[in-house]
């Protein structure tokens, strides 16, 4: 519990609006996309570096923890404030601080909607590929802290691959400028890199500089429906093999065909599953990259390919593709949504091998996502009500990541470990490796003041 001095001295920093201590205003900050809640002491909206620094240096003293939070719609309870103390919101820092379109870059706060600064640029002609799936209300800075892909990521790249500098609030309170607004750079260690994905760790960032690019000048959009999932995989492999980048390539399977199209109605065939592709470029370009999907998609079994006549058309794919995970509550009450990555080339048998522990452990496992790199997110869907079917829920977790690991993939391609993956930690990083984050995590923050009991502490059982 905070005492009364502290709360008046956050009231003083960022004014008596901005800060909220009513149990109405602290459930609102207490949980995220994972549901898991933890009530804090207090949430405060600061509106600049300057005001962060003075709420972490009397953290420091008064030791509390302070919890950075953008939107709050992460997967792994990367912004749940588990030990209590402060969340730090970051949506009072909204201004797009500029757009240079001389130098290709754009200036932002953390609070900036990243859909909002896709509008922002493309006006401009201008392009900033990351495209999370949260990405109508998921917050730059969120996405930085933690390192958000999205389906373009298969051409275009992640949330780091855009960040050329920072703004940051170190634990202690110390404000540092890292990385560049220049094309190059390479003085120092690379503190921009080991930021972003830091998960909220390292430092509350507090303005960022974002790498741009030209808008392509043609987006064509394909639907390629296949009797079964493994169909859909092999033409993943396919169109890879035929030297093809497509700007997304995302699967969904049977299950989450059938949720969607009943939560969103916007006419997906019934399937086994189904493809929606993208190519981006020039008109000449994506022309003839579009006639080789089809071809490569039909080789590999696929019922139809159709084309997206205009961009409404295109538009109810992409509602159809971001409204999956929402859609898959209307068969289970709560799921475990896990984002492994396998090489692109072990995507059929990462399929196959999912399909084979569902059956086996008597689940519904829904599977989509961002075929073309490989990261597929695995949905165990089942009953919390039903003690033995969460058990055997929450069992299966560890088999999955298992299977992954063995191809060759990583337990997490997008959402970050936070506190529901920490357990899980060691099964792909070895203990060395731990015990060297470990201890830039305390040079960084040697009173483990910010966001404690993340990545790697405790973890927690959901």
């Amino acid at each position: 519990m905070l005492i009364d001095a502290v709360k008046k001295e956050l009231q003083r920093i960022v004014g008596v609006e901005h800060a909220s201590f009513s149990k109405e205003a602290l459930l609102c900050y207490a949980y995220d996309a994972t549901n898991i809640r933890k009530m804090p002491d207090a949430v405060v909206f600061p509106k600049n570096a300057e005001e962060v620094s003075l709420i972490l240096k009397m953290a420091n003293a008064e030791r509390f923890p302070v919890v950075p939070r953008g939107a709050g719609s992460g997967f792994t309870g990367g912004s749940v404030p588990v030990d209590g103390g402060v969340v730090l919101s970051t949506e009072r820092m909204r201004e797009i601080h500029s757009i240079d379109e001389a130098n290709l870059t754009a200036t932002v706060a953390p609070g900036v909607i990243t859909w909002e600064l896709q509008q922002e640029v493309e006006k401009r002609g201008l392009f900033y590929p990351p495209d999370p799936t949260s990405l109508n209300f998921s917050t730059i800075g969120g996405n930085i802290a933690e390192n958000a892909g999205g389906p373009r990521a298969v051409k275009y790249g992640v949330t780091r691959d855009y960040v050329l500098g920072l703004e940051v609030v170190l634990p202690t309170g110390e404000i540092i400028n890292t990385g560049v607004k220049t094309a190059k750079g390479v003085v120092g260690y690379d503190l921009t890199r080991l930021i972003v994905g830091s998960e909220g760790t390292l430092g509350v960032v507090t303005k960022a500089v974002l790498r741009l690019i030209p808008l392509p000048e043609s987006t064509r959009t394909l639907l390629a429906v296949f009797p079964e999932l493994a169909d859909a995989a092999s033409a993943v492999s396919g169109i890879i093999k035929a030297r093809i980048t497509p700007s997304t390539l995302e699967i969904v399977d049977s299950i989450s065909i059938r949720c969607v199209e009943e939560y969103a109605n916007v006419g997906l065939p019934k399937a086994g599953s189904f493809l929606i592709i993208e190519v981006d470029g020039t008109v000449e370009g994506t022309s003839k990259e579009a006639d080789e999907v089809r071809r490569v998609c039909l080789e590999n079994r696929a019922s139809s390919v159709d084309e997206a006549v205009d961009k409404k058309e295109a538009r109810n794919l992409w509602k159809a593709r971001r409204a999956i995970s929402a859609s898959l509550f209307r068969i289970k009450p709560n799921k475990i949504n896990e984002d492994v990555v396998v090489p692109r080339s072990e995507i059929p048998a990462l399929v196959s091998g999912i399909s084979g522990i569902a059956q086996r452990r008597g689940l519904l496992i829904a599977c989509f996502g961002h075929a073309g790199d490989g990261n597929i997110h695995v949905n165990i869907m089942y009953d919390g009500k039903d003690a033995k079917e969460s058990e055997v829920a929450h069992e299966t977790v560890g088999e999955v990541f298992k299977l992954t690991l063995s191809l060759g993939g990583t337990i997490s391609g997008e959402h970050g470990v936070g506190i529901t993956k920490a357990p899980y930690l060691a099964m792909e990083l070895g203990s060395d490796a731990i015990s060297l984050m470990k201890r830039i995590k305390a040079n960084f923050d040697p009173n483990g003041i910010l966001n404690p009991g993340k990545v790697f502490a405790g973890g927690h059982s959901r």
